[in-house]
């Protein structure tokens, strides 16, 4: 039997500079004394029927809970998403969002301030955004594969509420019109 040769150290490999990640600018925190209001009377008068329609405080005390606030606004009319209810309430727990309490003079500048967000995009965007999934260029895409989108992507969607936006939008193949659908849901 032969000896085994020993081996001879192989020399380091190089590695190569770490190249430091950048991160995204942070957001700085919402400060709502910096927001000026810029409604109506009117406008803060229809506000307040609604904020007291929310109100389940025993006493009618004009609060509502973080968790309600989001919720109040889409009923005004707004569309912010989760994450940006989470950044102008300050980042709450889950906890927190059940428990602690909003008036309405704390409410008018965060919804001031969601009122004057960026563009929610337009109907061209979305479009554009849903062509990627139309494999055979005609027009239109597979509700399955909308409907997993819809589910697993982005701000994530329950199964109920993806059930209630696809309803009737499906042909006899199984497939969706989007630019139809578009048209759908933002007429919603």
């Amino acid at each position: 039997m032969a000896p085994k040769k020993k081996e001879e150290p192989k020399p380091a490999a190089s590695v190569p500079a770490v190249t430091p990640v950048t991160e995204r600018p942070k957001t700085p925190p919402f400060d709502p004394s910096t927001v000026t209001l810029e409604f109506t009377p009117e406008q803060i008068d229809d506000f307040k029927d609604a904020f007291q329609l929310f109100d389940r405080t025993p006493n009618n005390e004009m609060k509502i809970t973080y968790a309600q606030c989001g919720d109040l606004t889409r009923a005004l009319g707004q569309n912010p998403t989760q994450a940006e209810m989470m950044h102008v309430l300050g980042k709450p727990s889950a906890d927190d969002m059940q428990n602690k309490l909003l008036d309405f003079d704390q409410f008018l500048p965060i919804h001031q301030h969601i009122c004057k967000g960026k563009d929610r995009g337009t109907y061209e965007d979305f479009v554009e955004g849903l062509r990627v999934f139309d494999k055979e260029g005609n027009g239109t895409v597979m509700g399955a594969e909308l409907r997993h989108v819809l589910a697993t992507l982005g701000e994530r969607l329950k199964e109920e509420e993806v059930e209630q936006l696809m309803q009737n939008q499906e042909d006899a193949n199984g497939s969706i019109n989007y630019e139809a659908f578009v048209k759908y849901i933002m007429a919603s």
